[in-house]
């Protein structure tokens, strides 16, 4: 329609609206580090003893490991006996679930082993394990 002599043209302009795409994305990101386990590592790596009866343990939360030095590692920190049992109770606060897994090497002493189990026993934290290999 012509109005005045000209002729008035609307130009559509096509775009592609990307915005609930990149909401899908995040979601997607978001739920998959949410679902995500992470490998969790003590710190130092150790020569584990063999045993048969060896079984796994696949939701370990606290990982403590003793070097062939004796050398105690927790969450790759370089720990003191003392420091041993308040560390225990502030990740068992954390993950009231969570149950503690001492990895020893084969030419740790047992004296730390042994004091390593009664700080976790003195958090009041009865799932205690020791790592092993099976053969």
């Amino acid at each position: 329609m012509r109005r005045g002599g000209l002729l008035k043209e609307q130009v559509e302009e096509s775009s592609i609206d990307i915005t609930p795409m990149l909401d899908v994305v995040f979601i997607l990101l978001i739920f998959f580090i949410v679902t995500a386990t992470f490998i969790k590592e003590p710190g130092v790596r150790v020569n584990k003893s063999e045993a048969m009866t060896a079984e796994l343990k696949p939701y370990a939360n606290i990982l403590i490991a003793i070097g062939p030095d004796n050398t105690i590692w927790i969450d790759r920190k370089k720990k003191d006996i003392r420091d041993v049992r308040p560390t225990i109770e502030r990740m068992f606060a954390e993950n009231p679930k969570g149950s503690v897994v001492i990895q020893p090497d084969r030419l740790s002493k047992t004296e730390i082993l042994i004091q390593i189990m009664d700080a976790a026993r003195d958090a009041n934290i009865k799932d205690v394990s020791i790592s092993a290999e099976r053969p």
